[in-house]
């Protein structure tokens, strides 16, 4: 494709265009789904795409725009197009007809000279201190078009330069491309967005693995003169850009061709629907909308199509792009759905990791539930088929569907509902909780979804009708709890189930952890889910969701965010990206702040993308900046897990910048949290029992002495955490005796 640059003045206006001169998705291509390149037969056109960054150097800053034109018409087209123009001249008509025609051609002269001028005009308004350069991709060269400010240092004016090499800089506001010419010169520039700057380096990044044309050849030998060798300064294309490694080194020229089309197409349509105002809440500061409103509708990124006189647009094509957009937009979803399950993940672990450093936790952990085998079965847990306790059977189910029954389980419990409100009422106010809720009745059409997918399709093993919530703050509650229960309604209780809770068990799929007491009431098995406030308060009432979620996309197989990239194309890498910038449009990262909470997930996801697309330098800039922020959040800091998260992937990208002392120092810092975490369990354990030793060489006397240590060990670690539970029950629970 060949890039042609076109000004964009700070005052114009869309809609001031000619009428040939349309705010339109430039596209010639079909969608994925239907294959190679169609071109309509009745829409033949010129595609103009224009995108602007900006350079700054040491006197200031650089615009440039990069308008790109695509030709739909063959050679063949323009022939038959201009011999039946002749024969249409030649035919002899009416004076109406040759009036009509000639005025036709008055009107698009005026046209063309109006485009012309307002073109020139628009180079003499850049504001002070931007550049416009023009990038065409058919022969690797970026030209400038506009002229140079007052301040500009006309000595390091980079006025054309024939492109080798370009990749992203070490700029903290993520918009900063480095080129190398064909003459050895190295040159920075810096777009007025981020979207624009990704843009520009993966068009070059394309441009750089094609096979050098004639175009190509041309340019090269009129900077180095001719004569010159040029076929080792051709050579470094194959080794420099990431298209051109792989398996996307062994496509073919009209293959790479039609990728770097649709790239253009998809970002030029998502950049229309931010200047659009598309996104109408994506902004938190913005106070205007669409093109008035900041940082996305900015005026320095401009997409325009040009349609030939008479020409129509084709709604097929743009309906094509806007497909797959679509798919691209789902697959960012669901990746950015999975960074935030298994960050919420992450924050359950290392709750969990904290509640277990309380001093009677090892006295909650040293008790078994009732009828409780837990749902792990590598513990002699059940997966559900085989649930110890069920809906009492009636003898009518035995001529009842299930739908009927759950239909009549449902009914019970709705008579049994406020039996339960009763008595999580009175728990809630003996142990001044504030955080009780009672869910609404489960109704048939879930209960008999859930029994198909856990219980093989019994819906007597449902036990959750009925429910209600408790949340208390800390284990010493929990424990108060369990007993106040058993004092109160023992008789009514079925199951205590603590599984979730113990260190030797596994998590509920998420990492979420709680406990659930079973109790009948009225012939009807409810159910009270017991949660932990320092686990409720991570995701609050959303907290099923993300089990639900995590559950439908086992999530908890991953290990790391990133590995759903695993297996993506270096095309659809590149598209994400876009949908990435598109959902970061209106919170540079300069602006970004460590509340916002939502950009940050944002961010933290296009992480993953440029670590698996080989943009390591935005990477590490944007890692960087996260990091900043956690350590200035008052709830995270710069010891917290995630921070040292953020640094794991920093180190990552470190080293694949070949920079080893800079990645060993972060590594030294990841591997002093984990001592830190260590010493913390150990000065745990200390203040709970008296710390002892055994001498080595007894070991070797004695092969089970290890063994009957570790009971040991774990005997008077219960018993010193029994002895604080009664200490603390004395002190915040004095009334347990009185009951």
């Amino acid at each position: 494709s060949t890039a042609l640059i076109k000004s964009v003045a700070p005052n114009d206006r869309l809609d001031e265009l000619d009428d040939d001169e349309v705010s339109l998705t430039p596209s010639m291509m079909s969608s994925d789904d239907e294959g190679a390149a169609t071109t309509s037969p009745r829409s033949r056109r010129n595609v103009q795409t224009t995108t602007t960054t900006t350079t700054k150097k040491r006197f200031g800053c650089c615009k440039s725009s990069n308008e790109q034109i695509i030709s739909a018409n063959s050679s063949n087209d323009l022939v038959s197009k201009s011999s039946s123009f002749g024969s249409r001249f030649n035919k002899k008509g009416s004076k109406a007809e040759r009036r009509a025609e000639r005025q036709r051609r008055i009107i698009a002269k005026k046209k063309k000279r109006r485009r012309e001028a307002r073109a020139r005009e628009r180079y003499r308004r850049v504001p002070e201190g931007i550049l416009i350069y023009r990038l065409d991709t058919s022969d690797r060269t970026i030209t400038l078009v506009s002229g140079p400010s007052s301040n500009t240092d006309m000595n390091t004016l980079m006025t054309k330069m024939v492109v080798i090499n370009a990749k992203p800089s070490s700029d903290i506001s993520r918009r900063g491309i480095i080129l190398t010419g064909v003459r050895g010169e190295i040159h920075t520039v810096v777009a007025c967005e981020q979207r624009t700057a990704i843009a520009w380096l993966e068009s070059m990044d394309m441009m750089l693995a094609s096979s050098p044309n004639d175009a190509t050849r041309a340019a090269m030998e009129n900077q180095l003169g001719e004569g010159v060798a040029m076929n080792r300064v051709l050579s470094q294309k194959s080794t420099r850009s990431n298209w051109a490694k792989g398996k996307e080194s062994k496509l073919s020229q009209t293959e790479r061709d039609q990728i770097e089309e649709r790239y253009v197409n998809l970002a030029a349509y998502s950049n229309n629907l931010i200047r659009a105002g598309a996104f109408p809440n994506s902004n938190a500061n913005s106070q205007g909308k669409g093109k008035a409103a900041g940082g996305g509708g900015g005026i320095y990124y401009t997409v325009t199509q040009i349609h030939d006189d008479g020409e129509e647009y084709d709604e097929e094509t743009l309906e094509s792009i806007a497909k797959r957009r679509a798919v691209i937009k789902d697959s960012w979803d669901f990746f950015r759905m999975v960074c935030s399950l298994l960050r919420d993940k992450r924050k359950y672990d290392e709750v969990f990791r904290k509640l277990q450093l309380d001093p009677v936790y090892s006295y909650l952990n040293s008790m078994t539930g009732l009828n409780d085998p837990g749902d792990d079965m590598a513990m002699g847990g059940n997966i559900g088929a085989d649930k110890p306790i069920t809906q009492m059977h009636l003898a009518e189910y035995d001529d009842m569907s299930n739908s009927q029954i759950a239909k009549d389980l449902v009914r019970r419990a709705e008579v049994a509902l406020p039996s339960l409100v009763e008595i999580c009422k009175a728990l809630a106010g003996s142990l001044g909780m504030e955080e009780v809720g009672v869910g609404p009745v489960k109704d048939a059409s879930a209960a008999l979804r859930k029994a198909e997918k856990k219980y093989e399709g019994d819906v007597l093993k449902v036990t959750d009708y009925c429910r209600a919530l408790l949340v208390v703050k800390d284990f010493p509650t929990l424990l108060a709890l369990l007993e106040l229960a058993r004092d109160s309604f023992g008789p009514l209780i079925r199951r205590v189930k603590l599984s979730t809770l113990k260190s030797d068990r596994n998590a509920k799929p998420g990492g979420y952890r709680d406990c659930i007491i079973n109790l009948e009431l009225k012939d009807h098995i409810c159910e009270i889910q017991i949660h932990m406030w320092p686990m409720w308060v991570i995701c609050g009432v959303d907290g099923f969701r993300h089990y639900r979620h995590c559950l439908e996309y086992s999530t908890d197989t991953f290990g790391d965010p990133y590995e759903a990239l695993a297996g993506l194309d270096r095309k659809t890498m590149a598209e994400l990206i876009v949908m990435a910038e598109e959902a970061v449009a209106d919170m540079p990262l300069e602006t970004l702040e460590w509340y916002h909470e939502k950009f940050i997930l944002d961010y933290f996801a296009e992480v993953g993308l440029f670590l698996h697309h080989g943009l390591h330098e935005w990477a590490e800039t944007t890692l960087r900046a996260l990091i900043k922020l956690r350590c200035q959040s008052p709830d995270i800091g710069p010891d917290h897990h995630e921070t040292i998260t953020l640094y794991k992937y920093l180190e990552q990208a470190l080293r694949a910048q070949k920079r080893i002392d800079e990645a060993d120092e972060v590594a030294a810092k990841i591997a002093e949290y984990k001592q830190l975490k260590t010493n913390e369990k150990v000065e745990a354990d200390k203040s709970t029992w008296d710390q002892w030793v055994t001498e080595p060489f007894e070991s070797i006397v004695d092969p089970n002495k290890k063994e009957r240590e570790e009971e040991e060990r774990i005997k008077k670690e219960v018993r010193a955490s029994k002895k604080a539970w009664r200490k603390i029950r004395e002190e915040r629970f004095r009334f347990l005796d009185a009951n």
